[in-house]
């Protein structure tokens, strides 16, 4: 699978080089978003595409396998709340999904081993929603 760079903001690229090394996730993880984040390509806060995940912006996604449709709203490790669908900037998901856009193909770490998902759409979320 070719990859792509990533898109990031100009404050989600600085938010992960400084957290990175502190945040909790596995070894596979790490250095993966390591080496996206270091590859990104890096945009102004305001243009940044719309349909791109990033901090702050709800996801919905669908497996490939079985059109399951799954919605994660990405948010600080703080404000992390699974009821609410949001998960935290460093959980697997999140950082599956990190950088990409709709129609994307992005693969995912699950317990049974790595599965692929179709971005369906990306939204910015409400100051009320973080």
């Amino acid at each position: 699978m070719e990859t792509k760079s990533i898109l990031l903001s100009t404050s989600d690229h600085k938010f992960l080089s400084e957290h990175l090394d502190k945040a909790i996730m596995s070894d596979y993880n790490r250095k993966r978003l390591k080496e996206e984040v270091k590859n990104a390509k890096v945009y102004n806060d305001m243009e940044l595409p719309e349909d791109v995940v990033s901090l702050y912006t709800e996801a919905k996604i669908e497996s490939t396998d079985n059109n399951q449709q799954f919605v994660f709203k990405l948010v600080l490790p703080k404000d992390a709340n699974i009821k609410q669908q949001k998960v935290s900037i460093f959980a697997p998901i999140s950082i599956a999904l990190l950088g990409y856009q709709t129609g994307d193909l992005i693969q995912w770490e699950m317990p049974d081993g790595i599965k692929a998902f179709k971005i369906i759409s990306v939204r910015k979320l409400r100051e009320d929603e973080h």
